[in-house]
């Protein structure tokens, strides 16, 4: 990768250039844990948005949903998803998830990770609408997000903690405490049916082995020692998130259209 390319592109694409497939704020974990609580079963039209390069898609898909749409805005992640995620009941729309064209009420479980944080507190609740305008009643939906602890964090604090993370993965990234992301799913229509978090330690070497292996963080390790560029821009980011340890964390929530 040029270094000038490496510089401009977003933490995400880098780490995951680097070799890492689990780029969720809470780990391989809290994904299992999303998936286990939004119980999907074989009569499920379930909907993903933002699906990435498949990680999840992969789990979801072991409980054999009756159809599995992804959601996905970027057209090189949506190349390599269509190769692993097809056949009859699959498909992949290049779209964006405030937007997915699907029909009203035509889901039974929608999910998104890690990409909410990403928005706007208006472009959030476009999202969250969506969710709730595609999902049937008594539907679920489930996010997997960056938060903020505590619910009493004070406002100068998350702002500059917003800064922080904006500068060093070039995302304008906006967590929210588990008060406030319940607070926008309400606002929609949803009813908060659970809430768990854990430790935001994505870059963390313990996460790390947990998530990918110990085989496959030895290849991320050589990856990131033989490429100086990306180098630096990981270790940015892991300052970061070290600085802001105590106030950064992981969270799911699955709601349930009332």
């Amino acid at each position: 990768m040029r270094n000038k390319t490496i510089d401009t592109r977003q933490g995400h694409w880098i780490l995951a250039k680097m070799g890492k497939k689990v780029l969720r704020p809470g780990g391989k974990k809290l994904t299992l844990k999303l998936i286990d609580t939004l119980t999907i079963n074989s009569s499920d039209n379930i909907v993903e948005f933002a699906p990435g390069l498949g990680f999840t898609a992969s789990i979801a898909l072991k409980n054999n949903p009756k159809t599995y749409t992804g959601i996905e805005l970027n057209e090189e992640a949506t190349s390599i998803l269509r190769k692993s995620i097809n056949g009859v009941g699959r498909k992949i729309i290049v779209g964006n998830a405030s937007d997915s064209t699907l029909a009203n009420e035509s889901s039974d479980k929608v999910y998104g990770e890690a990409m909410l944080t990403m928005q706007s507190d208006h472009r959030k609740s476009e999202i969250i609408r969506e969710a709730y305008r595609i999902l049937k009643k008594g539907g679920l939906y489930g996010i997997h997000e960056l938060g903020l602890s505590p619910d009493s964090i004070k406002e100068e604090t998350k702002s500059q903690i917003q800064k922080e993370l904006a500068k060093v993965i070039k995302v304008n990234a906006r967590p929210l405490t588990a008060k406030e992301w319940s607070t926008l799913l309400e606002k929609e229509g949803f009813a908060i049916k659970s809430v768990e978090t854990n430790a935001m330690h994505l870059l963390e070497p313990k996460r790390i082995i947990d998530d990918e292996g110990f085989f496959r963080t030895l290849k991320i390790i050589f990856n990131i020692l033989t490429n100086s560029s990306a180098r630096k821009r990981i270790v940015a980011m892991r300052k970061v998130f070290k600085k802001n340890e105590r106030y950064l964390n992981a969270i799911i929530i699955v709601a349930i259209k009332k």
